[in-house]
């Protein structure tokens, strides 16, 4: 039994040494040392998945210099939100604009199929994509108002960042316009294909804006020629043959042809397709309501909702049907895959 005891003492000798030592080596790091690596890595913190899609780049075909430039992502966000809708608008409605033009870029740079651009571009900067300018643009027309604008427009954009909008998995045909007659177009009345997500809606918001009814007036020789018909001597201009369910034109008679009211529309570049008409001697007057396709998001009445305190998720949910706000990560990995 005597000869145990040096060795029970060992064993405890070694127990407490193993116990202690960590904590001496813990010490030296203690106190205001953790602190600062707490406050460095505060400083430097590593950056949200959500801000993947700065890395990837949008091949935008700039059409008046005709050149292809590559943008990042949330960059060419901010040029199209700055073109897009006015920088006067509620913030909630620009959050809005900014979600549908992150959608609209990121479907068209998955797509295989690039229309009305050369090879190598995604989209153009006009019209037939979405109106973008650069930061040295903007910074050119805005002048003195510049600061103000931009730091609005790169709010919307930064708390909307890294979201797009996705129905069963896809990103949407994110359509928008500038103000409907009351009722928004469903997708099939205005374009050929139907889309579950882009169905008539009410709203009202419009109706009471101080550019909601527009006039129009040309020479019969313009109408005639835009037309490319003969209308004569006779006061009937035509027939409106069918309206759509949202009393836009769907089919008109005029000069013995028929046209769709997209058709006149675009030749007679009215601002909406729903339209009257009248001769006036030798000028035809044409009265409009609303502005633009009115196929998806009106930006005046996601300007209204925002206006009665509607966040920028509800205005979207309701021009939008069925869809869900979805992160862009997935998609731009597959992007980054493509190039």
């Amino acid at each position: 039994m005597k000869q145990i005891k040096p060795v029970i003492l060992l064993v405890s000798v070694l127990f407490v040494m193993i116990l202690i030592i960590p904590s001496v080596l813990v010490i030296p790091f203690s106190g205001k040392e953790l602190g600062k690596v707490e406050e460095e890595q505060q400083s430097n913190p590593e950056p949200q998945q959500i801000a993947s899609g700065l890395t990837v780049e949008v091949a935008v075909h700039r059409v008046s210099a005709q050149k292809i430039e590559n943008v990042p992502l949330e960059e060419y966000v901010v040029g199209v939100l700055a073109k897009e809708m006015p920088t006067e608008f509620e913030i909630e409605a620009l959050k809005a604009q900014a979600l549908a033009a992150r959608t609209y870029v990121v479907r068209h740079m998955l797509s295989d199929q690039k229309v009305k651009v050369p090879n190598g571009a995604d989209v153009s900067d006009t019209t037939n994509h979405q109106v973008y300018k650069s930061i040295e643009e903007l910074k050119a027309e805005w002048k003195g108002e510049y600061d103000w604008r931009i730091n609005k427009i790169k709010q919307a954009v930064n708390e909307t960042q890294g979201q797009i909008l996705t129905y069963n998995g896809a990103p949407i045909d994110a359509q928008f316009f500038s103000m409907s007659n009351g009722y928004t177009e469903n997708s099939e009345d205005y374009y050929k294909n139907p889309y579950p997500y882009l169905k008539s809606v009410p709203s009202p918001w419009d109706v009471h804006n101080d550019k909601f009814h527009a006039q129009t007036e040309m020479t019969v020789q313009e109408f005639e020629q835009k037309l490319e018909i003969k209308l004569g001597e006779s006061e009937d201009i035509g027939k409106i043959i069918a309206r759509t369910q949202t009393n836009r034109v769907a089919k008109v008679e005029v000069g013995g042809k028929a046209f769709t009211g997209k058709e006149v529309r675009t030749a007679l570049e009215l601002r909406s397709s729903d339209f009257t008409w009248e001769r006036k001697g030798n000028h035809i007057v044409i009265q409009t309501k609303g502005n633009g396709h009115g196929v998806g998001m009106s930006q005046y009445g996601a300007n209204g909702m925002a206006k009665e305190g509607k966040s920028y998720k509800e205005i979207i949910t309701y021009y939008y049907q069925g869809v869900e706000i979805s992160s862009t990560d997935s998609f731009l990995n597959k992007l980054t895959v493509k190039k």
